[in-house]
């Protein structure tokens, strides 16, 4: 039952904490374990909650970001934290909490914003929401790869500014995925996924490299394992699906783009850190690739001012590959249902094992 509301004035605009209290089974609502949600999350998520009798749990009611200093006096004694990937989750913040946290659940697929040494030295519980939103990014990617490659956003701001005059005879031509080899960075289920989205367009061959060989799932899309280098003198296509690490960061740079095909197209929807972003424009804008596509940048969001947003060969859209109803709904009860089960000490439905 939703108790009360309390507004603040935070960051220039009214945010709302909405403590949301749930009493099972006539026990005290001090003895119910406290809850810090960070963000108003999908309703099937807040639902499971609610519903369960399990938590007292306070949220930041808004789409923006909790500010920092409130994220600190909020996660005061909590058992359980639900986050998203905005917040960073790390020594500071797990001081301020407090010896009572036991469950950090976190509503995305990556953890880079989590310093997981210090919560596996503190002995605190990870959930996170894999798998969920496999589908829903490779849809993405693919559609960021067809846009990118058939230059349709450019095709779209001739069309709407008078460009668009008499047929010619290569006037926006882009490269098409028949007959090509597409290569992935990093093969998981999103990647994996993706390639069986691209098979009914006749690719040729598919490739990957990743830390280690892949064999259950590179024979799933009959991917051939390749070198790094490899990779990049190869691909037509090449997809960045790997996760953010310390080994990854950066790992998409000059040396890679110098390899790479001057008709290459190079899409990431993975994490803007595996990028170096200055590297990428020079790339592109000296011709070295024919295009970029980004679902994700660093910072984020990327100022407008920033030089890849100057490039026509470079589409840019806002960290939107799991943006579906369906999958962030998905994403928002299992980042719910992790919390509960670990509170209770019970397996989580996706524990990240630290």
């Amino acid at each position: 039952m939703l108790v009360m509301w309390c507004s603040r004035t935070a960051l220039g605009r009214l945010q709302r904490i909405a403590p949301c209290t749930v009493t099972g089974f006539n026990r005290a609502m001090s003895t119910l374990p406290k809850v810090f949600v960070t963000r108003k999350v999908p309703p099937e998520g807040l639902d499971i909650l609610r519903k369960s009798g399990q938590v007292q749990f306070e949220m930041w009611d808004s789409d923006d970001p909790v500010p920092r200093v409130e994220l600190l006096k909020r996660v005061k004694g909590c058992e359980g934290i639900l986050c998203v990937l905005t917040e960073k989750i790390d020594a500071q913040l797990l001081n301020a909490a407090g010896p009572n946290l036991k469950v950090v659940s976190t509503m995305s697929v990556g953890f880079d914003h989590l310093s997981l040494d210090e919560l596996k030295k503190r002995g605190i519980r990870v959930g996170y929401t894999p798998d969920v939103l496999t589908d829903c990014v490779a849809e993405l990617t693919v559609a960021l790869l067809l846009a990118t490659s058939r230059r349709l956003i450019e095709a779209t701001h001739e069309a709407k500014t008078g460009g668009w005059g008499t047929w010619r005879t290569l006037w926006l031509c882009g490269h098409e995925l028949a007959n090509s080899t597409v290569g992935i960075l990093g093969l998981g289920r999103i990647g994996v996924a993706i390639a069986e989205r691209l098979k009914p367009f006749k690719v040729k061959k598919f490739i990957y490299t990743d830390v280690a060989l892949r064999p259950e799932l590179a024979n799933m899309i009959e991917a051939e394992y390749v070198s790094l280098d490899e990779l990049a003198k190869q691909s037509d296509f090449l997809a960045i699906c790997c996760a953010l690490t310390p080994e990854t960061y950066g790992i998409c740079n000059w040396n890679l783009f110098s390899k790479m095909k001057k008709n290459a197209i190079f899409i990431n929807t993975s994490r803007g850190g595996v990028v170096n972003q200055e590297d990428l424009y020079e790339a592109l804008s000296t011709g070295l690739i024919a295009g970029a596509g980004l679902d994700v940048t660093t910072p984020e969001p990327l100022p407008t001012h920033h030089p890849l947003f100057t490039l026509k060969n470079c589409v840019i859209l806002p960290h939107v590959a799991s943006a579906s109803y369906t999958t962030r709904n998905s994403m928002s009860a299992l980042a719910a249902n992790n919390l509960l089960a670990g509170l209770r000490g019970e397996p989580m439905p996706k524990e990240l094992k630290l």
